[in-house]
């Protein structure tokens, strides 16, 4: 493989498995600076791996990777790679909850030493946080185990670009909208091009096609651990690119008209007074089968919302309905991280599992199989940990414990991080389904995509509710003039 003069590092051959799995399967590829670089594919098509070898947490089986006509193996680490100027915002984040957001910037910067390093931390933190999302109200003192996943998606992404000595060249980003409302998307993704622009690059890894589209100069697409195509980002079009995945070519946003539009009659199912207390006498209701969504701004008491909803539901367990989660932030509220993909998806269910006082481990393994299949969980075997999946896979198995209890409402809190447009359709599909059946879904999200497929819609701003949308007059217009404006 040649090296162009701007080229910043050649892939050359890569390959790495994971036991059975074939992780990637001898990719080439060359990252130049002056480009944002977009790379996607479905869950399991390997790239997040290869983000985690070029950035140094994980080496290659085999192949190369090449630095200015070097090859940087055998020794290539995090702290190599951090050399070369590569840093790596993770899907799964990897801060440290247990301290401040300053001394989190302190790990990426040794240097920063003397009595006077908080002070020079804050300022450096503060600073990029600033010059990426303007008026963000982040403390450079706040504990990041206290801040919303969104905050600690904003941090972590401002920790990357933060520049001391060593240049800054590539920055790679691993689904890094997935907890950002759009307002704060779109700040990110106008950076990104000022980044590139001045000479940087950076990968992005999106199942968001349209922000790939619009923001990349070329796409890679993935497939089975293989590149499949790469081609400059104006000859893609979004029904191209889903096509390249080997997706089915349907326009997610397509299948908002195959909901049917209903208001329930009689008493709601759910019943909630969001954490700011009711405004205007609006309150959440949600009646049997319907679909209803929850919108604004991120942090706005969505999430407080779904939580406290579960919370009390359960609190009254011997008069309520049965509810089940599915909650957005899976690292630390989703997955139970020593146990089984199987012991994973059966916890849903476990009531209806249990024999004589015994969990039955057959019920409990024919469970995890039957929603390996349906949902297409990419795994040699149930009976592997949960953390040998991808981030969407893991995904993947929340929604499977969730749609194979016999929870009668689901309470989702933007579920759809990192999950493929071809997962994402199939779960639609099984929300109509369940819910022509009579299941209540409650359903935070902050795309619009999926905004426009609930029966209405639920505008929060400042931890209450300011409108109530039925889906025909549900626009993005509407939805970002209620989160910003004062309700009249």
């Amino acid at each position: 493989m040649s090296e162009s003069s701007d080229s910043i590092v050649n892939l050359d051959g890569v390959e790495k498995s994971f036991g059975a799995v074939r992780a990637l399967a001898g990719v080439d590829l060359v990252i130049r600076s002056r480009e944002c670089l977009g790379l996607v594919g479905h869950n399991g098509a390997g790239k997040s791996t290869l983000m985690n070898i070029l950035a140094g947490t994980q080496m290659s089986d085999t192949g190369r990777m090449i630095f200015g006509g070097k090859d940087a193996a055998p020794n290539y680490s995090v702290q190599v790679a951090h050399a070369f100027g590569i840093r790596c915002v993770f899907q799964e984040l990897s801060l440290c909850p247990n301290l401040t957001v300053a001394e989190n910037a302190r790990i990426m910067h040794p240097s920063l030493t003397g009595l006077r390093w908080r002070n020079a931390a804050r300022a450096l933190i503060l600073d990029k946080l600033g010059e990426i999302f303007p008026d963000n109200g982040i403390g450079a003192d706040e504990l990041v185990g206290d801040l919303t996943i969104a905050r600690r998606q904003m941090v972590e992404i401002a920790r990357a670009f933060t520049v001391i000595h060593s240049e800054v060249r590539l920055v790679i980003l691993d689904e890094p909208t997935s907890s950002l409302d759009a307002a704060v998307a779109e700040q990110l993704l106008a950076y990104v091009r000022r980044f590139v622009e001045a000479g940087g690059c950076c990968i992005l890894i999106s199942h968001l096609l349209d922000e790939v589209l619009s923001t990349a100069d070329r796409v890679i697409v993935m497939r089975d651990g293989r590149v499949v195509d790469a081609r400059p980002a104006g000859q893609f079009s979004r029904h191209t690119l889903v096509e390249a995945m080997g997706s089915v070519a349907e326009d997610v946003s397509d299948n908002a008209g195959k909901f049917l539009s209903k208001r329930g009659n009689g008493d709601p199912v759910v019943s909630s007074v969001p954490p700011g207390g009711k405004r205007n006498g609006i309150t959440l209701k949600a009646h049997k089968g319907e679909i209803v969504g929850l919108a604004g701004l991120s942090g706005h008491g969505q999430t407080e919302t779904l939580v406290s909803t579960f919370l009390e539901n359960n609190a009254r367990r011997s008069k309520a309905l049965t509810m089940a989660l599915v909650p957005g932030d899976r690292q630390n509220d989703g997955v139970f991280p020593l146990w089984t993909i199987g012991q994973n998806i059966g916890i849903g269910s476990i009531r209806n599992l249990v024999r004589h006082f015994l969990l039955d481990l057959d019920s409990e393994k024919a469970l995890a199989e039957k929603w390996r299949e349906r949902i297409a969980i990419r795994t040699p075997s149930v009976d592997d940990g949960i953390l040998s999946l991808s981030g969407g896979n893991q995904q993947k198995a929340l929604f499977a414990r969730a749609f194979g209890s016999p929870a009668e409402v689901i309470l989702m809190d933007d579920p759809m991080r990192g999950v493929d447009i071809g997962t994402k359709q199939e779960v639609y599909a099984m929300i109509r389904e369940e819910a022509a059946k009579g299941r209540t879904f409650v359903w935070y999200t902050t795309e619009m995509d999926e905004l426009s497929q609930c029966d209405h819609v639920y505008v929060f701003r400042n931890g209450t509710i300011v409108a109530d949308l039925a889906r025909d007059e549900l626009t993005e217009q509407k939805v970002l003039q209620a989160s910003f404006e004062e309700a009249s």
